[in-house]
């Protein structure tokens, strides 16, 4: 069995058949306001390792920028995934919805150009000021 997660209802479960990467803190103002923190805590995962068990039909998406699809409960709005139109065969998977994060750990920050005032980056991890690495 993979990793299992969903959204806050429970509308949407979902499984990662594969091992998970380190987790990519974005701190960009479209990650802020989609996440409602400081940043968006992103897991980068292969679609073909993806597999949605339950509510297809719940699943809606926004684009906030052209390219790019954030994807989402409908029901309780819980955020599920983003996707790039320039890279389909990836998902970022936000971190928050998996049931168990035992052995996560983050792996470094992107659009710290960007990020909010309030919050300090404090530790050693690669910190990039724009996107990061592909």
């Amino acid at each position: 069995m993979g990793h299992l997660g969903g959204c806050l209802c429970g509308a949407v479960r979902y499984e990662v058949e594969s091992e998970l990467a380190p987790i990519q803190l974005c701190h960009c103002a479209q990650c802020r306001k989609a996440q409602g923190g400081a940043f968006g805590a992103n897991i980068p995962v292969a679609t073909t390792d993806f597999k949605l068990i339950q509510g297809q039909d719940a699943l809606h998406d926004y684009r906030a920028s052209p390219g790019k699809r954030r994807v989402f409960c409908g029901v309780c709005g819980g955020p599920i995934f983003s996707q790039r139109d320039d890279a389909p065969q990836i998902l970022r998977l936000r971190a928050g919805g998996l049931d168990r994060s035992a052995g996560l750990r983050i792996g470094l920050h992107s659009q710290t150009a960007s990020r909010a005032d309030w919050w300090q980056i404090d530790d050693d991890l690669p910190n990039y000021p724009d996107t990061g690495p592909a």
